[in-house]
């Protein structure tokens, strides 16, 4: 059995136990890598609460040290406010982990490429299940080229709580392989130790398969038996929360054309009911997205690279209390296309004393307050009762960016 114990964390900060723990094993791959758009995708729309509550793992699995301290670099840099908070770990295997694959047997007419990758496979995935298994409740396999729906989460944790009176040992969150499996972390121990007994001779996917019959079918009764008692111990979710999205397998040379018909269409704006206001913005939108066409909730707003100066305005047609505000920028599409070094501001519709301005408040002399800045694309949060009502809301870009901006929410 391969030296499991033997992991490298590349770099983590273990959190108190977690609900959720998401596994996303990563592979250097000849073409296209899609890491960074899948770990965007899962924390993309994130709340702070559910970001405490939730680990995800990026299991590097390969022994060349370079590559692995180049993925642990470009995570670090493209996330370092989700590493700096322990929601994203990267391990990697000892250099002694796996064992010597010239010597696999081909069986089911899989090639000795295919043989190989399968049985590395199994012993990646029972890598994270063992590294995972004392960090939370729950343990979710993916791959590390799907797109997340936006609310997979809270609609996990409910599912899970919903069928907690049933005795299952899997909850499939997606039809296709692998992705999107749950399983409590009590269970990870001996499911991984019979993927380590087999990782030789079977897909995992298989072998799963294979935990449902030793634990329920009765070798006296009927296969339509068998199939009864094995499905009391999976319940599938529709419509699906995971969608794989890349075309060139982590096997050299295959392409995957995989969808999952469940998935349906991922929702790339969201709506809100906003007060009544007059619109403004120095940013030229692109096409149809408009800023009154986002604030109505009929789309997203996507403008043009902004310079130092460009700004949104929201003005409101009588002063109004406004207790929060949530900016989002970027969509699962175009998750790039985000607001930096941009502050959010209020104008105040009561002068303000100077005392309460010293209390932490700039004033950019022009009658706003500058209450908040953008972070990693998000402007969240609420407005002092000493501030309302206020008669607008804007956004001030302080500094040229190289991207275009979006704002989804």
């Amino acid at each position: 059995m391969p030296g499991i114990i033997n992991s490298m964390p590349q770099f983590e900060l273990t959190p108190i136990r977690v609900s959720l723990v998401l596994g996303v094993p990563t592979v250097k791959r000849q073409k296209q890598s899609y890491l960074v758009n899948t770990l965007s995708s899962l924390i993309y729309n994130l709340t702070p609460s559910q970001q405490q509550d939730l680990l995800i793992i990026v299991f590097v699995a390969e022994t060349d040290s370079a590559y692995v301290d180049s993925v642990a670099e470009t995570i670090r840099k493209d996330f370092p406010r989700e590493v700096q908070s322990g929601l994203l770990e990267v391990v990697s295997p000892s250099q002694y982990y796996y064992p010597n694959f010239t010597s696999l047997r081909e069986t089911f007419g899989d090639s000795k490429d295919r043989v190989k990758w399968r049985t590395k496979q199994n012993l990646d995935f029972s890598f994270l299940m063992l590294y995972a298994q004392d960090k939370g409740t729950y343990y979710v396999q993916l791959e590390d080229d799907i797109v997340a729906k936006a609310d997979y989460y809270n609609t996990m944790i409910t599912f899970a709580t919903q069928q907690a009176s049933k005795r299952w040992l899997f909850l499939e969150f997606s039809q296709l392989g692998f992705i999107g499996k749950m399983f409590r972390t009590r269970d990870l121990p001996m499911i991984a130790e019979f993927f380590l007994m087999f990782h030789k001779d079977k897909p995992i996917d298989w072998l799963l398969d294979h935990i449902l019959w030793v634990k329920v079918c009765n070798p006296e009764k009927n296969a339509k038996n068998c199939h009864e008692q094995k499905s009391m111990l999976k319940q599938r979710y529709k419509p699906s929360l995971f969608q794989h999205v890349g075309l060139h397998s982590s096997l050299p040379g295959k392409l995957q054309h995989l969808k999952d018909k469940d998935f349906g269409k991922q929702s790339l704006y969201q709506t809100h009911s906003n007060p009544a206001a007059e619109l403004s913005s120095s940013l030229q939108h692109y096409q149809q997205h408009s800023l009154d066409r986002a604030y109505r909730g009929h789309d997203f707003f996507w403008a043009l690279t902004p310079v130092q100066g460009d700004y949104v305005l929201i003005r409101f047609t009588q002063p109004t209390t406004v207790k929060g505000y949530r900016f989002q920028s970027g969509n699962s599409e175009t998750n790039g296309d985000k607001f930096y070094n941009t502050t959010v501001e209020v104008l105040p519709s009561k002068a303000l004393g100077r005392d309460r301005l010293a209390a932490g408040y700039k004033e950019p002399n022009d009658g706003f307050i500058i209450i908040d800045a953008f972070q990693d694309g998000v402007a969240d949060g609420q407005i002092d009762a000493e501030l309302q009502p206020i008669s607008a809301i804007r956004l001030v870009v302080q500094a040229e960016s190289d991207v275009w901006v979006l704002l989804s929410e």
